[in-house]
């Protein structure tokens, strides 16, 4: 089967480097599904999960804040500020910052401190969903 080489990059370091039969994430108008020789991309991406199928068949699962992606015939670049491998995902620190979110919300004035609590509230939920999504792969 042919194969893709995946690089996922947060603004720290590289979460994953390898070749890939195929890689499932979220779009902004929808999930996308990357498979080897895939027409060129570069596209913004929402928060939520990267799902790579690696040659072996065995999945890779990485959490996304948003960013961009980059696809050409043989490479597929994810690049965000924050990625987490899903086996580092912590339910009980995503949940406290999702609360944090909300309070800081409840509490904002004026349109950009609305907009950033917006934001982060949005990126907290989908990282709860990114862990219950690779729980029940587990």
């Amino acid at each position: 089967m042919n194969t893709i080489h995946v690089d996922v990059v947060s603004a720290e370091e590289s979460i994953f480097s390898g070749e890939a039969r195929r890689v499932v994430l979220p779009g902004e108008a929808g999930e996308l599904g990357i498979l080897a020789r895939h027409t060129p991309l570069i596209t913004r991406i929402k928060p939520g999960s990267v799902r790579i199928e690696k040659a072996d068949g065995t999945e890779e699962f990485v959490f996304v804040s948003g960013g961009i992606l980059e696809v050409q015939p043989d490479c597929v670049t994810v690049l965000s500020d924050t990625a987490i491998r899903g086996k580092d995902l912590d339910e009980e620190r995503a949940n406290s910052a999702k609360l944090a979110a909300e309070e800081t919300l409840k509490n904002a004035k004026g349109d950009i401190n609305i907009a950033h609590a917006q934001s982060e509230l949005a990126i907290m939920a989908a990282q709860l969903a990114a862990f219950r999504r690779f729980r029940n792969r587990k």
